[in-house]
């Protein structure tokens, strides 16, 4: 997958692992509640798993493979990398932290969608609508 460089803001600061598929679409929702979870801190995947679920209960659950399997991609991409590994009750927990790329392209998505809900927001607004977000699909 070819990678497009990525200049945010004043200065030069390149991005240079958002995938172009990143820029024209937007993050996986997945991908973006990891970053967001690992911007706290180092965590393990099980406590990565739940962060993710108490971010947004509504989404449906991780699964494990899932998980590990964007961990690995998103590692491969210089996203995020391995802190630490430690034996917890004899089984090997890695922990993960992000990259200064990963909170950079954490930033950029999250003021891509920022600026998507304003502009849905400021249309809702023009019609005279604000729809209850407690209602289904018409």
């Amino acid at each position: 997958m070819r990678r497009a460089s990525v200049r945010r803001g004043v200065g030069k600061a390149w991005l240079p692992h958002i995938s172009e598929s990143d820029i024209l679409f937007g993050m996986k929702e997945q991908r973006f509640l990891v970053l967001t979870v690992l911007a706290r801190g180092p965590r393990h995947g099980y406590a990565i798993m739940q962060a993710v679920q108490a971010l947004n209960p509504q989404a449906p659950s991780l699964p494990v493979a899932t998980l590990y399997a964007l961990l690995d991609r998103l590692v491969s991409d210089g996203l995020v990398e391995v802190d630490r590994e430690e034996i917890h009750r004899g089984r090997l927990r890695r922990y993960y932290r992000v990259t200064q790329a990963g909170l950079g392209a954490l930033a950029a998505e999250a003021d891509r969608v920022a600026a998507n809900v304003r502009a849905a927001r400021s249309a809702l607004r023009s019609i005279g609508s604000r729809p209850s977000l407690s209602a289904g699909p018409a």
